[in-house]
Parts: C-alpha cells; structure tokens; sequence
C-alpha cells in the first residue's frame, strides 16, 4: 500500500484515492465542456435553420402583400362593374377586411396564451443541478432533496 498523503500508484499497481479523486474531476469537467459544446452546435444549426425558414416567410409574406393589394384593387373594381359607386366599392372591400384583420387578431392571440415556458428544459437543467451539487439527494434523476417535482405534485422525471 502507498504511504498516507502520497500520490503514487500503490505497490500492487492500483491507483489512490487521490488520483481517482482528480480523475473523476477531469472527467466531469470533460463531460460539461462537451456538453456545451453539443448545445452549442444544436443552438447554431437551428437558429441557422430558423433564420433561412425566417428569410423565406419574409419573401413570401412581401409576395402575398402584394397579391393582396391586387386583389382588393380589383375586388373594389368589380364591385364598380356590378354598379356601386368607385367610394361604396372601396369601402365595402376596406370593411371585409377590417373584418378578416380581426378575426386573425382573434386567433392569433387565443395562440399566444397557449405559449408557455420550456417546461422540459427546466426540468432537465434541474435534474442536472441535482445530479451535480454535493448532497442533493439521489443522482438517478428521480427526486432531490429540495423537494423539485412537477406542478401537479408528480415527480418531475415521470413527465419527461
């Protein structure tokens, strides 16, 4: 056996406390520098993704204007053609949609309410912390000493 406060391969070729010790630190300090460098690459390839989906919506949405203000103009025309004066045609077409904007203004904010925060992100950057601090409970995921469950009062790894 190695001498007490040594930190050298003991006489049978087994390695002390104290290199197991800082060997699990390198390893842990490798394990979260890769890690971030995985979220790193997730968060740059989507946000490319994203940006490109963005740019195409964009186009799109300036097409779309576009037609949209062609098709009032002749929608408003026609209502000429079918004998309304040209100030009720462009009024009726301004009111249909005034309408249309409504209704989307409608929808779109019942969508808006649904949005909530990134329930599984959380959870999983709380399991991490609880995984990771000295003497919070159990590293398997299940449950730390805080108490951190989900809102519904079930554990928070039964709902990942």
């Amino acid at each position: 056996m190695a001498e007490p406060g040594t930190d050298h391969l003991s006489l049978d070729g087994e390695r002390t406390i104290g290199q197991l010790v800082a060997q699990a630190s390198q390893d842990v300090s490798a394990l979260v520098r890769a890690e971030i460098a995985l979220a790193k690459a997730e968060i740059k390839h989507d946000a490319t993704q994203g940006a490109l989906g963005g740019a195409l919506f964009a186009a799109a949405g300036v097409m779309a204007v576009l037609a949209g203000i062609m098709i009032c103009i002749a929608a408003a025309y026609g209502l000429v053609g079918a004998g309304l004066p040209p100030w009720a045609a462009f009024l009726v077409v301004a009111v249909a949609f005034l309408l249309v904007a409504a209704l989307l203004v409608l929808v779109g904010r019942s969508r808006l309410r649904k949005v909530g925060p990134p329930e599984r992100a959380i959870r999983a950057a709380q399991q991490t912390l609880a995984a990771v601090r000295p003497g919070t409970g159990s590293t398997d995921g299940t449950s730390d000493s805080h108490g951190t469950s989900g809102t519904d009062g079930s554990d928070a790894t039964a709902r990942a």
